[in-house]
């Protein structure tokens, strides 16, 4: 993982961009540092990527639980954000794939009236059985950054397998992004992004589904966590004792 800041991160995908080279982005959370642990093809997807930003305000708290330097997290929706904004100053075309045709749709208007400058390329919804035929799309569109909005670890495994043929500079997988912005859910208040607690926000709004995902991730989480502090004082002490 790279600890940087939303101002860092901007500035080094804007650089590859500009210098016309493909880069892969991902963020992590808990969930998918989990995940990659049973998942081999999230992993390889995850580790092959060129910029990997921290997006779980508990992976930042756990890292610096061990001694780890992470300056601020990085919210995947933030950053998307961000780059829009880029996009929209710099004319940089981009291409969206992925949620509901409704929500795709939803989501291109809201970006066009909050970015007047912005260069839609292409889209397509995220349902489809096609994957060359959407790889094809994108190439044609002359898109230089892509967003894949669509579930982990499918949209991770979808950018990894097609990275070298989607013709795009930049290409980032961001979940559950357009959902949001369409209106469609709600995004936890400030307050609790700022603690961390996004996804016990996500839990009230869909307890059935997300009450179990989060209660064994976070768990399993937890437990990782506390082993990697406790070899930490341990290794400590007998540093000490030497």
């Amino acid at each position: 993982m790279h600890p940087l800041t939303m101002d860092e991160s901007v500035d080094v995908i804007k650089n590859a961009i500009e210098q016309q080279r493909f880069f892969q982005h991902v963020v992590v959370n808990v969930a998918k540092l989990v995940n990659m642990r049973s998942d081999r093809n999230l992993f390889e997807s995850v580790n092959d990527s060129d910029l990997i930003n921290i997006d779980g305000q508990g992976v930042v708290l756990g890292a610096r639980a061990v001694g780890i330097d992470v300056p601020e997290r990085v919210a995947g929706i933030d950053l998307f954000h961000q780059l829009v904004s880029m996009s929209s100053k710099e004319g940089f075309p981009i291409y969206l794939l992925g949620a509901e045709q409704s929500v795709l749709v939803k989501t291109k208007e809201v970006l066009e009236h909050q970015y007047p400058n912005l260069i839609i390329a292409g889209s397509h919804h995220g349902y489809f059985d096609d994957e060359k035929e959407i790889v094809a799309q994108v190439r044609a569109s002359g898109a230089k950054l892509m967003f894949v909005a669509m579930s982990s670890p499918k949209k991770e495994n979808f950018i990894n397998t097609w990275k070298s043929d989607l013709g795009v500079n930049f290409v980032m997988g961001v979940g559950g992004t357009f959902d949001v912005i369409a209106g469609k859910v709600k995004r936890a208040p400030v307050w609790m992004q700022k603690y961390g607690l996004e996804w016990l926000y996500r839990v009230i709004q869909e307890p059935r589904r997300m009450f179990k995902r989060y209660l064994v991730t976070n768990t399993k989480f937890a437990l990782l966590l506390l082993k990697e502090v406790m070899l930490k004082e341990l290794l400590f002490k007998n540093y000490k004792n030497k």
